[in-house]
């Protein structure tokens, strides 16, 4: 029997979205072709199994095609609801209508039928899929089925943290009868994240599938998303913290393949009077090539001709073919959060070889104002006054480093994954160690200290508590081969100097744990911003910490101070102060 869209009519929006379109008949070629097939000339026939190696990558290649169509949207979601962002005059209506919680159905970011292609394609290929089929003694699909699950999964985590509930079905619809959306149930977060930790819990140890480098610049093994990073995330929004740390942990530490934060990408002052600055924080975004800090990316059409390409660099950025008019910038909440940060340098006199801190004067004039405080914003942000030869040109120019990327939308980095892994460790219970990550970087040069007594006697310190090495257990094993002082900082001194001499940042002495860890969970939000801001994940963040505490107010005093503190907006914090406007109509 074969299917023909053209000829079924549904019964409800809901039916047509879940009969949306999915070809698995494409190839490493939808990544630059200009040519696409009709979503309504698509027929199905009940006998197409994928049984050949070939199909491993014909259809694999057409999920990433399918995926291709949310990455903007991926990441302006999560940034544009945020406190981060703060939109202009040039801003479009639509994005307009997403800032300001006012979405509605024609809306072309609310398409939940683009998220339903996805998973239609994903289920198609777990069900059709011959996982006995072998070659050379291995099955030729695991590598492959690995991949479509972590990409059901994380489609399913994005259309739940988007719409709230979702209807639910991990089979290929290929009937009006199963397109009727009662059939199925619908889940929130909570139960996706359950149902996929299930699932993929098994798929630790596999190992992902290679095409080698396509188009020249990126390796084909950054397409997909590591299952143990997934799993953390599924497992922090699951509320299963100790899970989540464990995934995160046991990702950064693979004996094959261990990854040490690193002790480049910071911006630093380089002379005891706060003058001149180093920067190599903005090498982590490259032009075409992926940097090796990151771990899972969209690949995307460099032109249109080419196929679907990314529009972020127009939309935050001045362009050509903007006329230089930027939509969004950084917000006033960002910059005040940037400059309130306390930047600590160690210095050794020369004459008795104490080592003190010194920090810039709290007067001290800036020839750029986003200089104050953490530098990571000035390390990829910048906004100055250019020559026009037309009025209907920006007499501005804003570059954002981070969206430098022209063939290829992020959505994982290796700070981001120490982020998660120290918020899970907080809400865990563990908030020292969570702390340790932001202010040291967690392995043992320098956590255990060698200091000598009064009587000239060497000894070691450990900065970390007794109860807590007792109760975070091989959660913060790390490697003193492959972690040391010459790979690992905390992640707060990526912009902040060496924030392991700052004496001032640190847990202070609360009465209770419960207290330390609201601290602790305060200053990884806050962390968070200065890190991973313009890179689509701060209002799931908001979320995630809003929903933990059980305060959505949380969430909508941040976004409601994104154009700084004496400019509260009242009317967006009574807004979000009610959850159910969280999220992006379903209709």
């Amino acid at each position: 029997m074969k299917l023909n869209i053209l000829n079924i009519k549904s019964k409800s929006m809901w039916g047509a979205m879940l009969l949306t379109f999915f070809t698995l008949q494409s190839s490493l070629f939808v990544l630059s072709s200009c040519s696409e097939t009709d979503s309504t000339l698509v027929e199905y026939v009940d006998d197409n199994k994928l049984n050949t190696p070939n199909d491993t990558i014909y259809s694999l290649m057409g999920i990433i095609n399918k995926m291709q169509v949310i990455a903007d949207r991926t990441i302006l979601l999560g940034e544009v609801r945020g406190d981060l962002a703060q939109m202009t005059d040039a801003a479009e209506l639509d994005l307009q209508d997403i800032a300001n919680f006012e979405v509605k159905a024609n809306n072309p970011y609310n398409n939940a039928r683009d998220y339903y292609a996805i998973i239609q394609n994903c289920n198609y290929y777990i069900a059709n899929a011959d996982t006995t089929l072998t070659k050379r003694g291995e099955k030729v699909f695991e590598k492959e089925l690995a991949v479509v699950r972590t990409y059901r999964a994380w489609t399913y985590m994005q259309l739940a943290l988007n719409y709230g509930k979702v209807p639910f079905y991990t089979k290929p619809i290929l009937s009006e009868k199963d397109a009727d959306p009662s059939l199925y149930p619908s889940y929130g977060i909570e139960e996706i994240a359950d149902y996929f930790i299930k699932e993929l819990a098994p798929l630790v140890d596999v190992k992902t599938p290679s095409y080698g480098v396509v188009g020249d610049y990126i390796n084909s093994e950054k397409f997909y998303i590591p299952v143990r990073v997934l799993l953390g995330d599924l497992c922090l929004w699951a509320g299963r913290y100790r899970e989540a740390a464990a995934y995160y942990h046991d990702f950064l530490t693979d004996k094959n393949d261990p990854l040490p934060i690193g002790i480049n990408n910071t911006v630093e002052w380089t002379d005891l009077d706060f003058q001149s600055l180093r920067s190599s924080y903005a090498s982590q975004w490259y032009t075409k090539n992926v940097g090796e800090n990151t771990f899972a990316v969209i690949p995307m059409a460099e032109t249109e001709y080419e196929g679907i390409r990314s529009y972020l660099e127009e939309i935050f950025c001045s362009t050509y073919d903007n006329d230089g008019f930027y939509q969004f910038t950084r917000s006033g909440a960002y910059k005040e959060l940037s400059a309130a940060q306390k930047y600590v340098m160690v210095v050794t006199d020369p004459t008795t070889q104490l080592r003190d801190t010194i920090s810039p004067s709290p007067d001290k004039i800036y020839t750029d104002d986003i200089m104050k405080g953490d530098l990571r914003l000035y390390g990829y942000y910048t906004l100055k006054s250019r020559s026009t030869t037309s009025e209907t040109q920006n007499k501005y120019s804003q570059v954002i480093s981070k969206f430098n990327c022209e063939n290829y939308v992020a959505l994982y980095r290796l700070p981001q994954i120490y982020l998660r892994y120290a918020e899970a460790l907080n809400c865990a219970g563990i908030p020292e160690a969570a702390f340790a990550v932001l202010k040291y970087g967690i392995c043992r040069d320098n956590l255990i200290r060698t200091v000598k007594d009064e009587d000239g006697e060497t000894m070691n310190i450990d900065l970390l508590s007794p109860e807590t090495r007792a109760k975070a257990g091989t959660l913060i094993d790390f490697s003193e081969y492959y972690f040391t002082a010459s790979n690992t900082m905390g992640i707060h001194s990526r912009g902040c100097g060496e924030a392991g001499a700052d004496a001032a940042y640190s847990i202070p002495d609360l009465p209770t744990l419960e207290d330390s860890i609201r601290f602790v969970d305060d200053k990884l939000c806050d962390e968070m911003a200065l890190e991973m801001a313009f890179e689509g994940s701060r209002f799931y963040d908001l979320m995630r910490f809003s929903l933990r505490r059980s305060d959505p107010q949380f969430l909508a005093r941040k976004v409601a101070s994104r154009r700084g503190a004496a400019n509260f907006d009242e009317v967006m914090f009574t807004k979000l102060s009610d959850k159910k406007n969280w999220y992006l109509p379903l209709e």
